[in-house]
């Protein structure tokens, strides 16, 4: 990551709260040694003839874990942009991201695989931006949920050339598309759409390459296909019934439950321009998604943090709502924040090197003026945020 920039030789920053990611309970009054872009000591705090960062709370810099990274936000869904002015809306949102504490993204699903131009652009400097790991266009079937900009494929002979296709231009990861979903017009959230048999074929490759997969998966029969397939995360997950959670749970595959999405467009409806097909089907979906993350929770099925950013009235700086409706829906507020650093990273196979605040890892830190272990909603009030051992806000 992060290729051709050039770091800052040693930073400071002296913890007053350490939350680490990994530890239980928080460490108090700690110094921080970054080098060259990586963190090389954590200690007690002690002086030191260096200027020092004075952070009142330091955390993992936050991971979001679903992203449209390209899709504008705020505007009703008939609106179209021109590909110019998505460029220009995607540098901001690389900004929304990194100015709200995000230092890592993973985007799922983008028109022509242009996710993966803008996480070169940002490696080499050129734009201000978290950490991509890029997915590319999803896999879908022909009409299936996202169809307009994925890559439709029937079969297993298909599927499996598709899955190719995109590794050859370099995604990643792979997204597939295992129901129906909200978006697109004409199809049910609770359909199976690609078959457990293309799946596997598609998830085959992508392993075969070193690569994780992801499923947009809603609807129960859609996600026991895509676990049975192999996938590595279920993203939505709003249809879990016990079966989904045992299976889950015994193979270690990750929920990405994006709260935010549906109750975005629910809290917004009709009246700002979202169509009413999307409203309808986002009010039918929102109960037993909140129903379903409660049941994985409390059963203990891993859980990484992702808003579906992108999605109607979902801002890319909004990141923390998810935060915020873990809390309201029972959540442990520690459990939270390694959900959104710790899990996510692990989610993303990044782990050795992001997610938390240990020696030899990525120098990607927040710091907050307030505790949000005294209320989560405190993730929003960034004092810094440093990535790769550099100030990049402040």
């Amino acid at each position: 990551m992060s290729k051709g920039v050039k770091f800052m030789s040693k930073l400071f920053v002296h913890a007053k709260t350490l939350i680490d990611g990994v530890s239980d309970t928080p460490k108090t009054d700690q110094l921080i040694t970054c080098e060259d872009g990586k963190i090389i000591a954590i200690e007690d705090y002690h002086e030191t003839n260096e200027p020092v960062v004075e952070a009142n709370v330091v955390t993992p810099g936050f991971f979001n874990c679903h992203v449209h990274i390209m899709e504008p936000v705020g505007f009703g869904t008939d609106k179209e942009f021109t590909f110019i002015e998505k460029t220009f809306y995607t540098q901001k949102h690389l900004e929304d991201y990194i100015n709200s504490g995000v230092t890592f993204i993973r985007v799922l699903g983008t028109e022509n695989d242009y996710d993966m131009d803008i996480r070169d652009c940002v490696d080499a400097g050129i734009v201000k931006g978290p950490h991509m790991l890029c997915a590319g266009r999803c896999i879908c079937m022909t009409g299936g949920h996202g169809w307009q900009g994925g890559i439709e494929a029937d079969g297993q002979d298909e599927c499996r050339k598709a899955a190719r296709t995109l590794l050859k231009k370099g995604v990643d990861l792979v997204k597939i598309m295992a129901t129906g979903g909200v978006m697109t017009k004409g199809v049910e959230p609770g359909s199976a759409q690609l078959t457990q048999e293309e799946m596997a074929v598609i998830i085959e490759e992508a392993h075969k390459a070193g690569r994780k997969t992801a499923t947009h998966a809603q609807g129960t029969q859609g996600i026991k296909n895509a676990l049975y397939a192999g996938i590595d995360s279920i993203e939505h997950g709003i249809f879990l019934d016990q079966e989904c959670i045992d299976y889950m749970k015994e193979h270690g595959t990750y929920l990405v439950p994006t709260l935010v999405a549906p109750q975005c467009i629910v809290e917004n409806g009709v009246e700002a321009g979202i169509a009413d097909y999307m409203v309808k089907k986002a009010i039918y979906v929102k109960d037993a998604h909140v129903e379903s993350f409660k049941k994985a929770y409390a059963q203990g099925v891993k859980i990484a943090l992702g808003t579906d950013g992108g999605t109607p009235f979902n801002y890319h700086n909004n990141t923390a709502y998810e935060f915020e409706l873990m809390e309201k829906y029972g959540v442990d507020r520690m459990d939270i924040l390694k959900i959104a650093t710790h899990n996510s990273a692990d989610c993303l196979g990044v782990l050795d090197d992001y997610g938390t605040l240990e020696v030899g890892k990525h120098a990607d830190l927040v710091c907050l003026k307030e505790n949000p272990l005294d209320a989560i909603s405190n993730v929003r009030k960034i004092d810094k945020v440093i990535k790769d051992g550099t100030i990049v806000v402040e």
